[in-house]
């Protein structure tokens, strides 16, 4: 399915990205209690596999005990830009009745702001062209669909525990990166475990492509003197993962 995460932090649910298959995600992998809530979304940019399913938010952004309740989606201008023009019946000057009640709040790169108490930092990544977002929320680090990614943005990933990362697949592509572009960047991070997300089918079978990758981490080890100690595995659907504080 499309690439997306699910953040339980202090008490709060939080969504990076809703692609068009979220309400098949939610059937299979969310939870099922009367109270069930998630609280915001992060959009890391506006192609639709990452916010095609936005619509599908619809039951989570009306809640009894607050009419005037809005459901917040933090994303750069353009996404907000582009949410508009695709929701006007949503995010127009006269929203429909019954249509999702949410509120945009633009964010940039750089500008670390805090959700409830919980700390986000935006960080830049570049998608060929496309200049987007990846995040960093206390020990946990997030990129997906990134070929480049800044000094900064690496920097500012430095002592995460866990990173989730983009890794198309194997073979070159113009916007996305590869395991090996992945690994480098994994490997000047250093984080405890790391997950490679985003994948292609044209990476190949789970079984087979886990043994290759686990050759290339342990020849990177083999050549970092010690630098590099990092576990790094593909992530797959329905992945839940504990990350301490």
């Amino acid at each position: 399915m499309r690439a997306s995460a699910m953040l339980e932090v202090k008490g709060r649910r939080i969504l990076i990205d809703c692609g068009p298959d979220f309400h098949a995600q939610m059937l299979r992998f969310g939870r099922r209690s009367p109270d069930d809530r998630i609280d915001t979304m992060l959009a890391t940019h506006q192609h639709y596999d990452h916010v095609g399913g936005v619509d599908d938010l619809r039951p989570y952004t009306y809640r009894k005990d607050d009419p005037e309740y809005k459901f917040p989606i933090y994303c750069q201008a353009d996404v907000a830009r582009d949410l508009k023009i695709r929701m006007p019946y949503s995010l127009g000057s006269h929203p429909y009745p019954g249509a999702p009640r949410i509120i945009l709040h633009e964010i940039n790169a750089f500008e670390p702001f805090t959700f409830e108490g919980i700390d986000i930092l935006p960080l830049r990544v570049n998608h060929y062209i496309l200049e987007m977002l990846g995040f960093r929320i206390g020990a946990l680090g997030y990129i997906t669909d990134a070929k480049t990614i800044p000094d900064r943005t690496v920097e500012a990933l430095k002592g995460v525990d866990t990173l989730i990362i983009n890794a198309l697949r194997f073979k070159p592509h113009i916007s996305h990166q590869t395991v090996d572009e992945a690994l480098e960047i994994i490997r000047r991070i250093n984080p405890r475990q790391a997950f490679l997300t985003h994948l292609s089918h044209d990476v190949g079978l789970h079984a087979e492509v886990e043994r290759k990758l686990q050759e290339k981490v342990e020849a990177l080890q083999a050549e970092s003197s010690g630098s590099f100690t990092s576990t790094v595995h593909f992530a797959y659907d329905g992945l839940t993962l504990p990350i301490p504080d």
